[in-house]
């Protein structure tokens, strides 16, 4: 796609995250559940793989062992660095692409799965909409689009005072460090479950599962319709 000067700009976004990053990836068992998320989407040998916003490649690695090709994407150098370390590591080939939601190269119809875990909220809602239009263009028809994010599932009724206990609230019940709520409330552009399903919806995907782990984590499985087929 031909970069305009109205653009938005994924890369602005690096070196950011250090602040938000307690809000997701605290857990010491992501291989685990890479493994369990990967073996519950079917991923299969010779599969096509995506992972956008791969990170330190956990799961785009835990994919090449299950005998996938795997395109591991990252608009953060330092990530993609990360990534293929671990691929050394591990003795599995991944492909690794600096870009983002709204830059990654792809061919029409040609990924048998894309995930994509924690990037999407980086994007305001407008770019969040073309970056799920892109990611439903990529995907074979009949293929699965597997999402994670951090979204807001209540809202909070307006009045200050509120907005502060429910903040408190998603603190206090998820174990997160409160500097780095406060942070990602003020600077990243989550947000509300029911947004995003609208969008998911008027993409063309079809929604097969949702589970939100009130009030920040959204878990969304999506499945792009075989032609003929309405989403």
């Amino acid at each position: 796609m031909l970069a305009r000067d109205w653009y938005y700009n994924e890369r602005r976004r690096i070196g950011l995250d250090s602040a938000v990053a307690a809000i997701y990836d605290h857990r010491d068992d992501r291989d685990l559940c890479a493994r369990a998320a990967l073996s519950m989407l079917g991923v299969k040998p010779g599969w096509r793989v995506a992972d956008i916003g791969c990170g330190n490649g956990i799961l785009a690695c835990e994919a090449a062992l299950m005998g996938a090709e795997v395109d591991a994407i990252d608009i953060s150098p330092a990530m993609l660095a990360l990534a293929e370390i671990q691929a050394r590591d591990r003795k599995v080939a991944i492909r690794t692409q600096s870009a983002g939601l709204l830059s990654f190269d792809y061919q029409p119809d040609s990924y048998d799965l894309i995930v994509s875990e924690f990037a999407l909220h980086h994007l305001p809602d407008f770019w969040k909409a073309v970056a799920l239009a892109r990611i439903f263009a990529a995907l074979k028809p009949g293929a699965n689009f597997y999402l994670r994010d951090i979204v807001f599932v209540s809202s909070p009724d307006g009045e200050e005072r509120n907005v502060e206990q429910w903040a408190d609230f998603s603190i206090k019940n998820h174990d997160f460090d409160r500097d780095s709520v406060v942070t990602h409330m003020r600077d990243e552009y989550s947000t509300f479950g029911w947004v995003i399903e609208r969008m998911l919806a008027d993409t063309g995907f079809a929604l097969l599962s949702v589970d939100y782990h009130a009030p920040l984590h959204g878990t969304y499985l999506l499945r792009k319709p075989k032609h003929g087929e309405q989403g």
